[in-house]
């Protein structure tokens, strides 16, 4: 499966997937209309270890919640991630079996030779 999980309204995330440049057989989903769903969460989970792994701590809504003042489980996070997409570290990018979670300089040009593999 080929899938990036982004938000539209981010520059950032704008900028990484013009980066990309992602071909028609990848699916984007904007997190925003429709978030991350249990199946699939849990299939990352499985992947990266923990939710909290795909958690953002730097979303703006982690402290305004107070959830900063929290100790959270693995539930809490999997909860919020669920009921919340700004929770969600992003981009997410699934490129078949390679999977590439946040914006860091070393993920994204991960994520690039990933998707230019594909078309040599």
């Amino acid at each position: 499966m080929k899938k990036i999980f982004y938000l539209k309204s981010c520059s950032t995330n704008r900028r990484i997937l013009k980066q990309i440049n992602p071909g028609s057989d990848v699916i984007l989903q904007d997190i925003k209309e429709e978030n991350i769903d249990e199946q699939t969460l849990d299939m990352l989970r499985d992947k990266f270890g923990s939710y909290e792994a795909l958690f953002s701590k730097k979303a703006n809504k982690y402290r305004l919640m107070g959830l900063n003042k929290l100790v959270l489980q693995e539930k809490d996070y999997k909860r919020y991630l669920l009921e919340e997409y700004t929770f969600l570290k992003r981009p997410f990018i699934l490129n078949d079996e390679e999977f590439f979670v946040g914006n860091s300089k070393e993920v994204v040009q991960a994520a690039i030779k990933s998707f230019k593999k594909g078309l040599e």
